[in-house]
């Protein structure tokens, strides 16, 4: 029964999120851990039905939209370099050792070539949350982070439409570019002019809780319109929190998606990656799906680290924004899954990579916590 679900994962999650926190380490890797131990794989207390899927979602967005209003803008526009170094170095390293992967593999050119693909993708919303509790989330590191995931999703996206289109999945190139140019220019737009007269307009309607409302009405019909152009949910989430940052009503919209969003939603998404993760038959895989979590964790840590350095930061800083970029999230979930639709992956091979992703995602934490737990901030965001 969901409610006898929901309310397992809540005190689960809050419970391991102390303990985590307890042994020095952030408290979302606790809520990974306890999903995977929860979920069918172990002790099967709590099923990955659709309904939690659905929670889980509006989870996720809520994470990234509570990231959008929590960013400096001004900091933000400074950090455009910086971004499109990570990014950018980002995806050209796992992509360069994930093709000669997957021709190791003895994978034919369009498989290897998606194979690569998808160990360029990122997911940062478990790095937002390891962000927040570190207190790093508003420092120039964050806002780089935060930056280079957009670029990162994009390009990926774009590249696997070009691919798919040369491999025979029905994909116009050009529509798909054109969707996501719409996107971009109508969120700026609408973001700049609509955005603000809406919440104004919405905020004097006779009826209770108006602002936070509006606010999340703006962030579900950003985060719609996003997945419709083909960008991912949590970045049409997280541009509608930017959007929203700049007006009156950012810190009444904060807090109340905070309370609305921590109390049910966000737990449930943390909890609901361990949940999802299923380890049937993959005992004549470990081999390989240890060498390519190994490649996975490497290639975007090195390759982001280095676009970081690049860009200016120093080495600690810089390794620790590549951390931060390793997880592989529901992005590459989703990657896979239309690989598998359209014949770019097995089925044995798309089981190996939803437990490499799976891994990707529980080392982040730790990973970022070893950079940016115990460093100065060195390099903080200037308020305003």
């Amino acid at each position: 029964m969901l409610v006898f679900q929901l309310a397992i994962i809540l005190i689960a999650s809050k419970v391991a999120g102390d303990i985590s926190v307890k042994l020095g380490q952030p408290s979302v890797l606790g809520k990974l851990l306890i999903g995977i131990l929860l979920g069918p794989s172990v002790l099967g207390i709590v099923s990955n039905t659709d309904i939690l899927q659905e929670i889980s979602q509006i989870g996720v967005i809520l994470l990234m939209f509570i990231a959008g209003l929590e960013t400096d803008i001004e900091e933000f526009k400074r950090t455009g370099k910086p971004s499109l170094f990570v990014g950018v170095a980002g995806i050209i390293v796992p992509f360069s050792l994930g093709y000669l992967a997957g021709v190791m593999l003895n994978l034919p050119v369009f498989e290897a070539v998606f194979l690569g693909l998808l160990l360029s993708a990122t997911s940062v919303s478990i790095s937002v949350q390891a962000l927040k509790e570190m207190g790093n989330l508003k420092t120039r590191e964050g806002a780089t982070i935060l930056g280079a995931a957009v670029i990162d999703d994009v390009l990926v996206i774009i590249a696997l439409a070009f691919v798919m289109s040369f491999a025979g999945g029905d994909v116009n190139l050009g529509m798909v570019v054109l969707k996501k140019f719409v996107f971009f220019a109508g969120a700026i737009l609408f973001g700049w002019k609509l955005v603000p007269w809406f919440l104004k307009r919405f905020a004097h309607l006779r009826v209770s809780e108006t602002v936070i409302s509006a606010g999340l009405i703006i962030c579900f019909l950003y985060a719609y319109l996003a997945e419709y152009a083909g960008v991912a949910a949590i970045i049409g989430a997280y541009i509608a929190g930017v959007a929203i940052s700049v007006t009156p009503y950012k810190h009444e919209v904060f807090e109340k998606v905070e309370t609305l969003g921590y109390s049910i939603f966000v737990p449930v998404f943390f909890t609901s990656i361990g949940v999802t993760a299923e380890f049937i038959g993959i005992m004549q895989n470990l081999g390989l799906i240890a060498a390519l979590s190994v490649l996975a964790i490497a290639t975007k840590l090195v390759g982001a680290a280095l676009g970081a350095k690049l860009s200016g930061f120093a080495w600690r800083s810089s390794w620790g924004i590549g951390a931060a970029m390793v997880s592989r999230g529901e992005v590459a979930l989703i990657i896979s899954a239309i690989g598998l639709e359209n014949g770019l992956l097995n089925k044995e091979m798309f089981a190996v990579i939803v437990v490499v992703v799976l891994v990707t995602t529980i080392v982040t934490p730790p990973m970022m916590k070893l950079f940016f737990g115990d460093a100065p901030r060195l390099e903080p965001a200037e308020t305003h």
